[in-house]
């Protein structure tokens, strides 16, 4: 692929179902396509030739790739055939004929027929679906057609037409599927009951249908007649998987538009769906850039206000995440369960991976615009004056007391700066006193650094609770830096912030990008501390095993410490190998030496 905006689009998408869409170089749509894994499928398109003339001229022809992500396979086969049916793009030859998924039909009439169709006629009737399979619909009726006897013909069964004996029963009443309303052998009252169990199994509501299936499979089984049971069974074992709603299809919900908004301190992003007959015939993401410091609901109505003017859209409600106020003639409802509630987070979770791509490309192409936003966010999660762009974080490494050390880790815009790390032997303090340490390590970091003119860091980050962070405090106070870099302390079990002279402490959401540099600041801390202790005890315990080896001085005893590093491996050099590095009469003296220790 020599498009590298293409390369871009596609790196940034994520590896969820979805659907998505194709635009050549003047925006015109070209294909709409669905995607177990959006990444993958979009992927495959460019990494080969197809045998496909036309895919082939698709591919050189797509500048653009837009995408909806949704929540299974089934929501992004019935969303492409929506898209479809509503874009008619170029490409999709297969799909814009006619052809629409099937629907069950509740019909608005006296002793209502039940039926599968493909068209929807708004004469009041109701309907449920749409299904991915007329499988599953005949599934579905024939079961009903076995729990419940529902006539099929087309007479108009007024309560005069049955009076006036205007029909006569035919072979359907005769070998009992139906109970013969026609010439009213069945009540009016008694047909619509069942209707109503009927409408309850369409919802999803069959725990008593099932019930009365699962009597009657037992009747059957009971007269020995096993294979009949065992039909029933496996019907019964379809209707418990099948599902009648879905969070992007309810025909019960029509004509409303949903918004939703996920913002950060730069950038709002609003998703805007359409429902139209139960089913998103639309989406859109409305990017926003703050100027001054917009709450979500200025930016919202603004973008609902914008986007119903630019889409033309003449919804009489609209579904949002909080109260908002467009006059009488919309009427907005904020759900707090259900399936409004269900199709709002699905506008939440698009306005998120918009965000989520957003934010990949801009940290492929512009870094230091993505350094900017999580500096920006780092500064108003930590309660900052200003951007935290020079971070150090402190941390003590001890075991039982021995050898202790400090390490200081240092971050420059959110990254490591390895080159300026340092490590600090505990001078002052005697035994594992942690306090102390982080009190002399801090002191003594500060001062050489005011000493030798280097810059100052933002932020100071204490490893430690309540007790740390005020030893270090002390040091901050006692060099005259009270006020002019901040500080706080991270506690390791439930990640709390600590602050001076707050006792509350700040809690950081788990997933924020603040609270995942401050993690890798103190892991950093923790891992270069130990490194540099496991070397020292390393060290000293070579150190003591050689003072003791008579003729070895401290040329010697230096030279063998940074060679083999530590007794267990000058213990198993050879006296070939030690004489390379300090001289053969040396060399023999240090074998000789643990010869005699082993023997």
């Amino acid at each position: 692929m020599n498009n590298p905006s293409l390369e871009l689009q596609i790196q940034s998408l994520p590896d969820n179902p979805g659907v998505y869409q194709y635009y050549d170089k003047e925006g015109k749509i070209l294909y709409v396509g669905k995607a177990k894994n959006l990444k993958k499928r979009v992927s495959s398109y460019f990494n080969k030739v197809h045998d496909n003339a036309k895919t082939n001229v698709l591919v050189r022809k797509i500048v653009e790739i837009k995408h909806i992500v949704v929540s299974t396979e089934q929501d992004a086969l019935l969303l492409e055939n929506n898209l479809i049916k509503k874009l008619q793009p170029r490409y999709n030859v297969l799909l814009r004929d006619d052809k629409t998924y099937p629907w069950i039909c509740i019909k608005k009439e006296p002793f209502s027929r039940i039926f599968p169709t493909r068209r929807m006629v708004k004469d009041g009737s109701e309907y449920f679906g749409p299904y991915t399979s007329f499988k599953t619909v005949n599934t579905i009726l024939e079961l009903i057609k076995e729990l419940y006897p529902l006539r099929t013909c087309n007479y108009d069964l007024t309560e005069n037409n049955i009076r006036n004996h205007k029909y006569k029963v035919c072979l359907e009443f005769h070998i009992g599927n139906c109970k013969g309303g026609c010439e009213g052998y069945e009540l009016l009252e008694n047909y619509q009951k069942q209707v109503d169990a009927i409408r309850e199994i369409l919802k999803g509501n069959f725990k008593e249908s099932l019930k009365e299936f699962k009597v009657k499979m037992q009747e059957l089984a009971t007269e020995m007649h096993f294979e009949e049971a065992q039909k029933i069974k496996e019907k019964i074992a379809v209707l418990e998987q099948y599902q009648s709603r879905s969070t992007i299809i309810n025909p019960k919900i029509s004509n409303i538009d949903v918004f939703s908004i996920i913002s950060d301190e730069a950038v709002a992003y609003v998703n805007f769906l359409q429902i139209a007959h139960g089913a998103i015939i639309r989406s859109y993401t409305l990017e926003l850039k703050k100027k001054l410091e917009e709450t979500n609901e200025e930016l919202l109505e603004l973008a609902v206000v914008e986007l119903r003017e630019r889409f033309h859209l003449t919804s009489k409600e609209i579904i949002l995440p909080f109260a908002l106020d467009f006059g009488d003639k919309i009427k907005v409802t904020v759900p707090q369960l259900g399936d409004k509630k269900q199709i709002l987070e699905l506008s939440e979770r698009n306005a998120k991976y918009y965000r989520m791509d957003q934010l990949k490309q801009i940290q492929i192409v512009d870094p230091e615009r993505h350094t900017n936003r999580i500096m920006a966010q780092m500064q108003k999660d930590l309660r900052l004056s200003v951007a935290p762009r020079h971070i150090e974080c402190f941390d003590n490494s001890n075991i039982q007391g021995t050898n202790p050390v400090a390490a200081c880790v240092v971050f420059k815009d959110g990254k490591p700066s390895k080159k300026d790390y340092r490590h600090f032997n505990i001078k002052t303090v005697e035994g594992p006193n942690d306090f102390a340490s982080m009190e002399e390590v801090v002191y003594r970091r500060y001062k050489r650094l005011l000493d030798e003119n280097q810059p100052l860091p933002q932020l100071i980050i204490i490893d430690g609770g309540k007790g740390q962070l005020s030893s270090a405090l002390k040091s901050i106070d006692d060099l005259g830096l009270r006020g002019k870099i901040a500080i706080i302390g991270i506690a390791k079990r439930l990640e709390e912030l600590f602050y001076p002279g707050d006792s509350a402490p700040l809690y950081l959401d788990k997933k924020s990008e603040t609270l995942k540099v401050i993690q890798f600041l103190r892991n950093e801390a923790h891992r270069f501390g130990i490194t540099f202790h496991r070397d020292k005890r390393s060290k000293a315990a070579l150190n003591s095993t050689i003072e003791t080896i008579p003729g070895i001085g401290e040329k010697t005893m230096l030279a063998l410490i940074t060679h083999f590093k530590s007794v267990k491996r000058l213990k198993l050099a050879t006296e070939k190998d030690i004489s390379e590095i300090i001289g053969v009469s040396k060399a023999k003296k240090i074998s000789d030496f643990y010869n005699k220790i082993d023997n």
